[in-house]
Formats: structure tokens, sequence, C-alpha cells
């Protein structure tokens, strides 16, 4: 146990080039690693119960008593930024049908649930989190194929009963079954169980992203000004997402740990899962946006998180010489 503590350490600390390298892992292997995308799914499926023995039923219920911000989150991350997503598609990709597809799927996706790890290591709401994880995830067999339907249906295939199913099976079933276990065992599981699996689950994540970007390596490994291109366009959309999640807490004058839970659950997507779909549903250039997302959100979430810790500090350095000012 003593040694898996440590892994799980150690796998937190390297967190934000883990899936960088398992990119980089994929693109190499190329056809080597893509006999086994069948793997996915089960894997995730393992991810996503491993994540969801943290939670319990109750601290739900805690949060639907003051619901705004959980709300407003889901607002920001399924209504504001895929039509977000969708325009700047439109813009600068406006004939490449793939493409659009996969920006828009990058944002129709559920928040990350590794967004638990960074909101635990910067202080945020706990409880806030794991309510949007598990109310995003319970409605992301419905949310994400209706939004594809809606902004792309009638210019790319799309089994949407498929992917309901799929999202089913891979996302919601584990999160449940998990938060029963959590409830069953009155959060004992959280202590017992949980640690053995978190740095399995972390290596889990890594081995998707390498599946996942084995099945585009063809994709990748011609790097032309268009591949440039598409990449900035990603990472610019996933700053702006973390922006948004940060400014809109802001705005509504919210308690700093809010403003830390919304600034990460805004940011990062479940962008494991998005890789999974994309490769399932869709042809293989879709997943293209998604897996170079996957370059950029844990490295973002490590700079976002400075950056959260630089700007309370800096109000706190005003905060207090304005009651210097005050007192004298």
């Amino acid at each position: 146990m003593d040694y898996l503590a440590k892994l799980n350490k150690l796998l937190e600390k390297i967190m934000p080039a883990l899936t960088p390298c398992s990119v980089v892992i994929g693109v190499l292997t190329g056809s080597h690693l893509q006999p086994f995308s069948f793997l996915s799914p089960w894997v995730f499926a393992f991810m996503t119960f491993s994540g969801s023995l943290g939670s319990g039923f109750g601290d739900f219920a805690r949060v639907l008593a003051r619901p705004l911000p959980l709300v407003v989150n889901l607002l920001l991350l399924h209504a504001i930024m895929p039509f977000v997503a969708w325009g700047a598609a439109l813009l600068f990709y406006p004939d490449d049908v793939h493409v659009l597809t996969g920006l828009l799927l990058a944002s129709v996706i559920p928040t990350g649930i590794s967004s638990f790890l960074w909101t635990s290591i910067y202080m945020g709401n706990i409880a806030l989190t794991l309510s949007i994880i598990l109310v995003d995830t319970m409605l992301a067999p419905l949310i994400v194929p209706l939004g594809m339907a809606l902004l792309v249906g009638a210019k790319v295939d799309m089994d949407a009963g498929a992917m309901m199913q799929g999202l089913f099976l891979m996302i919601m079933f584990p999160s449940l079954l998990g938060m029963l276990l959590n409830q069953l065992t009155r959060g004992e599981i959280k202590k017992t169980l949980a640690p053995k699996l978190a740095p399995f689950s972390k290596l889990g994540m890594g081995v998707v992203v390498a599946i996942n970007a084995s099945v585009v390596s063809p994709y990748l490994v011609q790097i032309d000004g268009k591949l440039i291109g598409l990449a900035a366009v990603v990472l610019l959309l996933a700053i702006l997402g973390y922006l948004m999640g940060w400014w809109v807490s802001r705005a509504f004058g919210w308690q700093r740990d809010i403003i830390v839970t919304l600034t990460f659950n805004t940011g990062m997507r479940n962008i494991s899962a998005g890789a999974v779909m994309a490769i399932a549903y869709f042809p293989a250039p879709v997943a293209l946006p998604v897996v170079l997302g996957m370059l950029f959100q844990q490295t973002l979430a490590s700079t976002f998180g400075k950056f959260l810790s630089l700007v309370e500090r800096e109000h706190t350095e005003k905060r207090v010489e304005a009651t210097n000012q005050k007192a004298m």
C-alpha cells in the first residue's frame, strides 16, 4: 500500500507531462497500438469507477441546496463554450467537416474527472467539484449526442443511439456503481479501495491517450501549417475555457473555493472520453482536435493553478494595504 501511495504521488507530480508524453508514444508506436483500440472504453470505464469512489450521494444533496454555481458551470460547459468552438470552427475551417466536428466534440464532452485532482491541490470546493462531475457525467449520454446532432448532425454520419449506449457503459454506469459503493460503505471505500486504484487510474489515462493517439498518428506525423494552426486554435479554446470559468465566478462575487472549482471544471474536459468517442463513432480525422487537446490540458491546469495563486496573493496584498491605509 505504501508503494502504491508513493506511485500515486509521483504520478500526480508528473501529470502535466503524462498526457503529452502518452500522445508522443502513441504517435511513435503507430500501428502497433491500433489493434488495442477496443480496450479504450474498458480502461476508461475503470478510470471513471475509480474516480467515483470518493463521492457520495450526501455530497451531491448538499450542493443541490445551493445549486447556482453548479448550474452556471453546466451552462458554461454545454451552452457557451460549444457555441464559441462552433463559431471558431466555422471561422477557420468552414469547409473541413472533420475538424469542425472534432472541435465541437471536444467542447460538448463532460468536464474532466482529473479536475478533482487540481481542485484538491489548490483547495477548491471538493463537494461542488464532485457534484459537477457527477451531474455532468449523468447528463453526458443525452447532452453529447444532442449537441452534436444540433450543430453538425446534418453534416457528418453519426450513430447517436450507439453513442448514448457507449457513454452509459463507459461513464454513467461506473460512476453510479462507485457512488453506490461509497454510500453502502459509509465512505470507507474511499479510504481503502480508492487509494489502491488511484495510481492505476492515472496510468490508465496514459494508456487510453496513447492508444487513441496511435489511431490518428497518420495525421500527426506530418507537421505542417494546417496542423500547427489547428493546434493553436485548440490551445486558444482551452485557455478561453479556463478564463471563462474564472471570470464568471469572479463576476458573481463567489468565494475563492468556488472560483477555483469553476476555473478548473470549465477549463478541463473529459478529453480521454472524447478521444474514445471520436475513434468509435466518427471518421478518424475527427479525433485530431481532441488528441491535440490532450497535449495542453494538464499543462494548462498547472499553469492556471499558478495563475489562481498569483491572483489570490495580489488580492490579499491589496486588501492588507487598504486595511493599513484605513488604520492610518
